[in-house]
């Protein structure tokens, strides 16, 4: 089973987009967008996702892909 890395539609047009992208190239994440991922106030302050159901932030989107690989480390799935 592969991590699942979600992103909301509005903060991929706010800056997240490029970390989605460069996500996308390791196949070792299942990557899934969604329209509203109901994180509003935290969408419109900063890069995030929910990585297997938690939130990962970032103020930079090279920031946001490190915060998901460093956050899988610590938090292994099995």
């Amino acid at each position: 089973m592969r991590p699942i890395v979600e992103f909301c539609l509005s903060n991929l047009a706010s800056g997240s987009q490029a970390a989605m992208e460069k996500l996308e190239k390791d196949p070792n994440f299942d990557i899934i967008e969604y329209g509203c991922l109901g994180n509003c106030g935290l969408c419109a302050d900063t890069n995030y996702a929910l990585v297997n159901g938690e939130v990962v932030e970032g103020e930079t989107t090279e920031e946001l892909v490190d915060n998901i690989y460093q956050y899988l480390e610590e938090n292994p799935m099995f």
